[in-house]
């Protein structure tokens, strides 16, 4: 039997692990899997080689002291891919295990794939030199990198973004106002912070006056604050007598139908803006972090926007508010209009149209795109092994 190998290293690569089984069984049920990763993965019949949440570290401080545990992980997936000797191996994001991990592959006989490209064209570009011989093909998630990494003489390929596959479109609005009970007219701000608990410290209390004002304005005004599963309890603690008397969400379902009831949201920079944009919700994107960190970014990010739903479009669709500029009063300034029918929401709600259809990959769903490459990637290694005679 047929198998490939799969290392996850964080919740989002588990997940995209988890769809790229699924529609590799559909199309090859005789196919078998092993590697690494986490909850989703495993339903899927994968157990992992070791608990994935080693890997999921953060920041320098998170890093040093698990170094020496994580050189054992790597020379343990390493030495476990050499054993099971795997058609190929497919990495998933997690860049810093990852490219370790294929470097230590490089040069041998079993062909690997990474699967979400690392964003060297944000900043360091550089860095795409040390790419070569690493992997067979890269699969994208934007549609743009594939022409970037040609440039540097990598094959990449476009399989679009795992946000189509989310949800993010499908909640119910009407079942999120009934479970908390908002009534059908109130206006319901999103309160996205962050999924890491030092972004909530830094940005959810700006967030709470900026909601504070905007009820001088609306006095019905309900705030519905997204909180990642991790972190929840410690969210609530801290939102806990807030004026504002925020309503903590931390499921997916939840969350989603949230989007649904969703007048406007007030969001960190990341993945969520995507989803956001998917379920049609105005936004204002923010991002805050310490002047020192700021001013290193500053010099080395090559990019216009810090959010892909503006990198995406081309312009600013959606309002960005940036380290100084990241204040209460401007939030609430730039929420103001989006709280109203009118144009400035309608403006964003069809820049979003077309944002959908750029993420989406020619054929498929997303993981059904990435699927056929794998599959692709499976037929040439074994044509290239018939011609040589191996």
């Amino acid at each position: 039997m047929t198998l490939i190998y799969l290392v996850a290293g964080e919740a989002s690569g588990d997940a995209l692990a988890a769809r790229l089984v699924a529609a590799l069984r559909a199309r090859r049920p005789d196919l078998t899997f092993a590697g690494v990763g986490g909850r989703l993965l495993a339903e899927q019949g994968v157990t992992s080689l070791f608990p994935m949440q080693e890997l999921a570290l953060f920041g320098l401080l998170e890093v040093l002291p698990k170094m020496r545990l994580l050189a054992r992980r790597l020379a343990e997936t390493k030495a476990d891919i050499l054993a099971r000797q795997p058609a190929i191996v497919v990495t998933i994001d997690s860049p810093g295990f990852t490219l370790r991990l294929l470097r230590k592959l490089a040069g041998g006989p079993i062909p690997a794939i990474h699967y979400v490209a690392p964003q060297v064209w944000a900043w360091r570009e550089g860095r795409v030199r040390s790419y070569h011989g690493l992997w067979r093909e890269l699969l994208c998630l934007l549609p743009f990198e594939p022409a970037f990494f040609a440039r540097h003489g990598l094959a990449a390929r476009f399989v679009g973004h795992p946000v189509l596959e989310s949800g993010a479109d499908r909640g119910d609005g009407a079942r999120a106002r009934a479970r908390h009970n908002i009534a059908a007219d109130a206006p319901v701000l999103l309160l996205l912070p962050g999924s890491r608990l030092s972004e909530v410290r830094r940005l959810a209390p700006r967030f709470e006056i900026a909601a504070r004002l905007l009820r001088q304005r609306h006095p019905n005004l309900v705030c519905l604050l997204i909180a990642a599963p991790a972190i929840s309890a410690q969210v609530r603690r801290f939102v806990a007598g807030w004026q504002t008397a925020p309503i903590v969400i931390d499921d997916d379902a939840g969350k989603h139908d949230a989007f649904a009831a969703a007048t406007a949201a007030l969001s960190k920079s990341g993945t969520s803006n995507l989803e956001l944009a998917l379920a049609g919700v105005p936004m204002v994107v923010v991002y805050r972090v310490n002047p020192i960190s700021a001013a290193i970014a500053r010099r080395l990010i090559t990019i216009k926007f810090a959010s892909l739903v503006n990198l995406l479009s081309g312009r600013e669709l959606v309002p960005e508010l940036l380290q100084e500029n990241a204040t209460a009063q401007n939030f609430a300034a730039a929420l103001a209009p989006l709280l109203e029918a009118g144009a400035p929401a309608d403006a964003q709600r069809a820049g979003f149209a077309a944002l959908r259809a750029s993420l989406t990959p020619p054929e498929g769903t997303p993981s059904q795109a990435a699927a056929a490459a794998v599959l692709a990637q499976l037929e040439q290694h074994r044509a290239d092994r018939n011609r040589s005679g191996r």
